[in-house]
């Protein structure tokens, strides 16, 4: 609950930066990194390259989950773009058997159900106008299931600290190469933009994702994926608070499809991790 509360604020925080998407994703994982740096030793020690190219790709996936999401929030509600990027449980289920050989049992498929069909109200209560936002989430949906999944078979093998410095440092210069091709100013920014940085690594980032890492390592990723679909109903609550945004009709509906998902995955007897 602590993970999906603390996550739940990042939209809030980027909305209220002043700093276009690539270089809000590239200092939120720039602050973080920095604040595990007491953990660059143990990494060094422990990692050879085999684990450092895991490292990358998995670094990649994050910058890119972090940069399609994002941008998304600059064309449609908090509400929608959250909503749309916890789709990412779908992905899981797809590609959980293949990869992890694990599969949902029945709650499991029918909080699945459930959860997809509010993501689908959703998407046609929002119209055609927000058709590149509904694409930018659901890509960042799917480059965050492909690295909860890649970054579990990572775990298996270092340390859970050393393991995020190795995954943020990958994914900070990795979204640098992002900012750098796509011309994307990473400075002149004002003080209460450096600091809201700085609060997404600490809150978020670090504690939202860095406890998600910590769950995935010891639980079957769909259920955690699953659980993640209770950020948008506490970050649609913050935005209709805070930034006095008010979604479309359907994300009523939506929500309760979504709770009822999550409900069922949580009371999901599902199979035991597979050895990594």
């Amino acid at each position: 609950m602590l993970a999906v509360a603390a996550v739940s604020w990042a939209a809030i925080l980027i909305r209220w930066c002043d700093a276009p998407s690539l270089a809000i994703a590239f200092h939120r994982l720039l602050f973080a990194t920095l604040l595990l740096l007491p953990w660059a030793p143990a990494a060094f020690r422990a990692a050879d390259l085999r684990l450092w190219l895991q490292a990358g790709a998995a670094g990649v996936l994050l910058a890119l989950h972090f940069a399609l999401w994002i941008s998304s929030l600059e064309q449609i509600s908090v509400a929608s773009s959250v909503l749309l990027v916890a789709t990412q449980p779908v992905f899981t289920a797809l590609a959980a058997p293949l990869l992890l050989g694990e599969r949902p049992g029945r709650r499991g498929v029918a909080g699945l159900v459930l959860a997809l069909g509010g993501m689908l109200l959703l998407a046609a209560g929002d119209g055609e106008a927000g058709n590149l936002g509904h694409l930018l989430a659901v890509g960042g949906a799917l480059t965050g299931a492909l690295y909860l999944i890649v970054g579990r078979k990572l775990r298996s093998r270092i340390a859970f600290l050393p393991y995020l410095f190795m995954v943020n440092l990958a994914t900070t210069l990795t979204l640098l190469l992002f900012a750098f091709g796509a011309g994307t100013r990473l400075g002149g920014f004002d003080r209460t933009t450096w600091l809201l940085f700085l609060l997404m690594a600490l809150g978020p980032h670090l504690v939202g994702h860095g406890l998600l890492n910590w769950s995935v390592r010891r639980l079957p990723a769909l259920p955690v994926n699953l659980a993640i679909l209770g950020e948008p109903l506490l970050s649609a609550a913050l935005a209709a608070w805070l930034l006095h945004e008010r979604p479309a009709a359907a994300i009523y509906p939506a929500a309760i499809l979504i709770a009822a998902g999550i409900l069922l995955s949580l009371r999901d007897g599902t199979a035991e991790p597979a050895e990594l």
